[in-house]
């Protein structure tokens, strides 16, 4: 067992113990206080002096196997264009590179990402995630427009996800692209298989861009040229004439284990199904501005109640992969809003949409011990507002490493 002894330690789930301390043994966490409840150890003690100890973040959102378009495409002024560099640049790549990816994770550990919710239309995320030894949620990613052929594709998909789930660690969960982008017999496979084979977590690019809305309320708009462009228009489809959400819920996907991403587009009402249904939201407030699709509404997302996560998003559309630096900037959205219940998005929130919520995002006795140090100066007065003000991975090291 070793004692870690800090200035601060957030166990998240509670308030700030300053000093605390965490005992760790075999990996997990087998105690943790405030320095004036702690007896004496018989165990070696670390002191840590002015650093903040704090769960491992939890980045819910990003696609790994686009690592290689760091710096490649430009910020948007809408997201069909930004969509439309990123087709052209991956129509080139012959493969992701591995090497990229495995960067990728290496970057985003060093800046305090212990679990992933990584997103891929390929596998090739999967063993550098299993080399890195990290937790992660994979999900699979269907684009299946138009309809004829959807289910076999997933089929296919659930198939493959099946083979490698009983050879690797992580977890795995089934994805949707977005409303736009996925018929109506694909939703109804994906969401049987969610519920008989695939189990856990499905995700979905929900309400992101304004078009979206448009294509769902009209059939028309640039989702709709885009498809007739790649030639997967299907003229048979059925224009909803309603909102994103509503179209979820027709299609029997609103549910606890659905995880949305994105939402700028969301109305209250909208927020407040969400939220009475169970589901997380997950925002990534820098890829949203650099694809054009505006900021997203933190301090709403906050008051409606609903789970919320943090996520980066891919390097294709964000510089790095620091959550700290998600979080600065979600600070600047919402400058009201309390620091813990931001500190919270980036940490038990995630870890519990991604259904790790057993193992990671507080510091519990029982939990894994994926515990961060971030250094502070000592004369800070509000940590968990130092944190928001941005950290970078030369602050920041493990306890213990997994």
């Amino acid at each position: 067992m070793i004692r870690y002894i800090a200035d601060w330690v957030l166990p998240i789930n509670g308030p700030v113990m300053s000093p605390g301390w965490v005992d760790v043994e075999g990996g997990t966490v087998v105690g943790l206080g405030r320095a004036d409840s702690m007896g004496r150890s018989v165990a070696p003690v670390v002191s840590l002096g002015p650093t903040a100890v704090l769960p491992a973040l939890v980045n819910a959102h990003t696609h790994l196997e686009l690592s290689d378009l760091r710096g490649v495409i430009p910020p948007a002024s809408s997201m069909p264009d930004w969509v439309g560099h990123l087709l052209s640049n991956r129509a080139s790549l012959r493969r992701p590179d591995s090497t990229k990816i495995k960067e990728a994770i290496a970057e985003a550990r060093a800046s305090g990402t212990g679990l992933f919710g990584d997103i891929g239309n390929t596998m090739a995320a999967v063993p550098e995630l299993v080399m890195a030894g990290v937790g992660a949620r994979f999900f699979c990613e269907i684009l299946a427009f138009p309809d004829e052929g959807a289910a076999s594709v997933v089929d296919r998909v659930v198939e493959k996800v099946c083979v490698v789930a009983r050879t690797d660690g992580l977890r795995f969960g089934l994805a949707a692209h977005a409303p736009f982008s996925v018929g109506r017999s694909a939703f109804e496979a994906l969401g049987e298989a969610a519920r008989t084979t695939v189990c856990g977590p499905r995700s979905i690019h929900l309400a992101e861009s304004p078009q979206e809305l448009e294509f769902l309320k009209t059939g028309g708009g640039p989702w709709r040229e885009l498809l007739e462009r790649l030639g997967r228009w299907d003229p048979s489809w059925v224009v909803p004439e309603c909102g994103p959400v509503e179209y979820l819920d027709r299609l029997g996907w609103l549910d606890g284990n659905l995880v949305a991403v994105h939402g700028v587009q969301l109305t209250d009402a909208e927020l407040d199904l969400l939220a009475k249904r169970g589901a997380t939201l997950v925002t990534c407030p820098r890829s949203n501005e650099w694809t054009g699709v505006g900021h997203p509404p933190i301090s709403r997302f906050i008051r409606s109640g609903i789970r919320l996560a943090v996520g980066t998003d891919s390097l294709a559309s964000v510089p790095d992969l620091n959550l700290f630096t998600e979080l600065r900037r979600m600070r600047r959205l919402a400058p009201e809003v309390p620091a813990h219940q931001l500190l919270a998005c980036a940490t038990v929130a995630g870890a519990e949409a991604l259904g790790f919520g057993e193992m990671y995002g507080t510091i519990t006795r029982g939990h894994r011990a994926a515990l961060i140090g971030v250094k502070a100066p000592a004369a800070i007065g509000n940590v968990e507002e130092y944190l928001l003000g941005g950290i970078d991975s030369g602050q920041v090291f493990w306890l213990e490493q997994e």
